[in-house]
């Protein structure tokens, strides 16, 4: 067995959205050796932070360096004659390249199957696009919001209690992020089925589908009951929601279950609004739920959270403290479980990134090396891996392809 589970595997990434390089870091925090290939300028994530101390830092930047942990960085101009050369002889070694390049420009840049599958006929292709290879929208721009938008979740997502408020953006890029994650799934699948004797293969992966694909209920509820889940506040069985505690954290209740609900009412003494018609079940929680919510907030806004969440655990209620960031790096749990990891960068010194959520017994997962500084392996990559001469390299860097 190797040491590490995806040992032996060479992928190539190509991108400047944030989803090659996410899907590309589940591939090398698995084993496989990772080349990035950044434009001579660098990877657009270098300057989008956060930085230490605020101050603006290419070699610095907190998105960088948490996406590009154990993979091999070489700077490529793939939009010229030369780049795109020498991306071929990238190719020709791989197993599988990953690039988020929308369609128009994979095709300008000389970024596609075609051109990929000429260099190695057996090498799987990967792209990760806003609306896929195919179909009138392939073509469209899009952004981070307009991809949460077009899956359906800003529809969904909304402040919980003010169902009337508008769409609200999650945190973040969650669209990237998940098409890198069906990406590196999607890469695997078909790596394995090519060493059962199949083909190299082109997966499109399409980002407005990865976020409907995970709409929970949603779409069911549509189609068996053409029941519209619009907001948060307006889910169709109560209660669900968030709550505000005396010591100002917040904790989520969820009690959708009548025996949950029993235990609850339980623990709140059994309040006399609690007996009420309004509060009979369910269904008919939620449809009165504007009503119910406030003596609800009044009672929660009594307890620390931390003291209602152990009450309610004793009694088996499905109540959850709503973490923040400081509660996350501060949790006993997670450090127990050493799910945060210190990583020593060349320039960014010394800092904390999130590990793997998963647990291999026989291939752990580990750091193996930080996030590259820009062309920094240039000369292991170009000389060493594809036989380029000094006077070759030196040529390619004074023309700007690399």
């Amino acid at each position: 067995m190797p040491d590490r589970a995806l040992e032996g595997l060479t992928i190539v990434e190509v991108g400047t959205r944030g989803a090659a390089s996410y899907g590309a870091k589940m591939l090398a925090d698995l084993g496989a050796e990772v080349i990035k290939v950044e434009p001579p300028t660098g990877d657009p994530d270098r300057a989008i932070g956060p930085f230490p101390n605020g101050e603006a830092h290419p070699e610095k930047s907190g998105t960088y360096l948490y996406l590009n942990t154990n993979k091999l960085g070489v700077t490529l101009d793939i939009t010229g004659e030369k780049g795109r050369a020498v991306l071929g002889k990238l190719a020709a070694k791989a197993d599988a390249l990953i690039h988020d390049y929308p369609p128009a420009e994979a095709e300008a840049a000389g970024l596609t199957y075609e051109a990929i599958r000429a260099a190695n006929p057996d090498i799987i292709m990967t792209s990760v696009t806003p609306f896929g290879q195919s179909g009138p929208q392939k073509d469209f721009k899009a952004s981070d919001l307009t991809m949460q938008g077009a899956g359906g979740w800003l529809w969904i997502n909304g402040w919980p209690g003010n169902p009337d408020l508008p769409p609200l953006k999650a945190f973040g890029r969650q669209p990237s992020y998940q098409g890198g994650l069906n990406g590196a799934l999607a890469t695997m699948g078909a790596l394995y089925g090519r060493s059962r004797g199949g083909p190299g293969q082109h997966i499109d992966i399409s980002i407005q589908e990865c976020i409907a694909a995970i709409l929970e209920f949603v779409l069911p509820m549509w189609s068996y009951m053409e029941l519209p889940v619009v907001r948060y506040g307006q889910r169709p069985i109560h209660p669900i929601d968030m709550f505000q505690c005396k010591d100002g954290a917040w904790i989520f209740v969820l009690c959708i279950e009548e025996p949950q609900w029993e235990r609850l009412v339980e623990l709140m003494e059994t309040p006399e609004w609690a007996t009420w018609e309004v509060a009979e079940n369910r269904f008919v929680r939620a449809s009165n739920w504007d009503a119910l919510r406030p003596f609800m907030e009044e009672w929660v806004s009594q307890w620390n959270a931390d003291d209602l969440y152990r009450a309610a655990q004793a009694k088996r209620i499905p109540f959850a403290p709503v973490s923040t960031l400081g509660n996350l790096l501060d949790s006993d749990h997670l450090k127990a479980r050493g799910f945060f990891v210190e990583v020593v960068h060349p320039e960014a010194g010394t800092l904390a990134h999130a590990g793997a959520p998963y647990k291999l017994s026989e291939t752990p997962w580990e750091i193996r090396l930080p996030a590259p500084t820009l062309g920094q392996h240039n000369a292991e990559v170009f000389g060493g891996r594809l036989g380029l001469s000094d006077a070759e390299i030196e040529s390619l860097e004074a023309e700007g392809a690399i």
